[in-house]
């Protein structure tokens, strides 16, 4: 996930660029939080952990050793890593501390042979196409308020993740996605098994979708989701969205926008766009038919 920082290249004696590590969690929180996003300290320690998180920390002043900015890669696989949490405080934006570790990160990949990925807002779109991004497609931000949860959808078709189902799970993904994340999809379900759940084919034939989900600082994500029929990702959707007691957040994919209508059943709201961007690569990797709603925009 990444936003917008059109600011002046910083001069000598700016912030002190560092890696960031579990014991600034707490200060990255901060960050997240002065954003109004949706990561909590388990989102920022599998950046940490999986990934590179780096940050710029004040020098001098009454700000002295304030954490004012971050941003982190994930990569995934050989190919391609995710450009994620890039953060300024309020008040320091606009003086370029964002393009810094953007840039700083973009050599980590490349410095790897690996692609580059975001996902942009609409104002951190033009910035990031200068930076040479190239638009690959879109998905929207779908917010659920707190309410009844409504019923699984009847039928035995969708169940919890079993730990056979894994192998399936994994097989089917990989092409979707482009990478092995199977680390990410354990990791989730290690977080919030209630919410994953897995579509079994008519008759038997083996699991064609599932679902995962996460606890988020404002609203449980629900994703990815992967189905190869609508009917399957409605009944996936609504099996998880049934053990959430709260507010949630679903980011469907604009190829599956024919779900619109039962997601507006369903309660949800439009709330914004966002554009998968690539660089150093021809286009998005993975084959993305069966991709219904993404992990989120710092996850991929």
């Amino acid at each position: 996930m990444v936003a917008a920082d059109q600011g002046r290249s910083p001069a000598d004696g700016s912030p002190l660029e560092q890696r960031l590590g579990a014991g600034n969690i707490d200060e990255a929180l901060v960050l997240s939080g002065a954003a109004h996003w949706n990561q909590g300290a388990a989102d920022w320690r599998l950046f940490i952990e999986h990934g590179t998180v780096w940050g710029l920390r004040m020098r001098g002043g009454s700000d002295d050793g304030r954490l004012v900015a971050s941003a982190a890669i994930l990569p995934y696989g050989e190919r391609f890593g995710w450009v994620s949490m890039v953060l300024v405080l309020p008040e320091f934006r606009g003086r370029g501390y964002a393009t810094r570790l953007v840039h700083r990160a973009l050599d980590a990949l490349r410095s790897d042979g690996r692609a580059a990925l975001l996902d942009a807002t609409p104002d951190g779109r033009p910035v990031y196409s200068r930076e040479g991004f190239a638009d690959s497609w879109g998905f929207a931000r779908w917010r659920r308020e707190p309410g009844p949860a409504p019923g699984a959808a009847p039928g035995a078709s969708v169940r919890p993740v079993s730990a056979s189902d894994w192998a399936a799970i994994l097989a089917q993904d990989l092409p979707v996605f482009g990478a092995d994340r199977g680390w990410l999809l354990r990791a989730l379900h290690a977080r919030q098994p209630a919410l994953a759940h897995v579509h079994r084919r008519a008759g038997g034939g083996g699991i064609d979708g599932y679902v995962f989900g996460r606890d988020g600082r404002e609203a449980t994500q629900l994703g990815p989701v992967i189905a190869r029929d609508p009917a399957a990702a409605i009944r996936l959707i609504r099996a998880a969205l049934a053990q959430v007691p709260g507010a949630a957040y679903l980011d469907l994919t604009d190829r599956h926008r024919v779900l619109v209508p039962e997601l507006e059943t369903l309660g949800f709201v439009h709330q914004r766009p966002f554009t998968r961007m690539v660089l150093d690569a021809a286009t998005a990797p993975g084959a993305a038919d069966d991709l219904v709603a993404v992990a989120g925009p710092e996850l991929g």
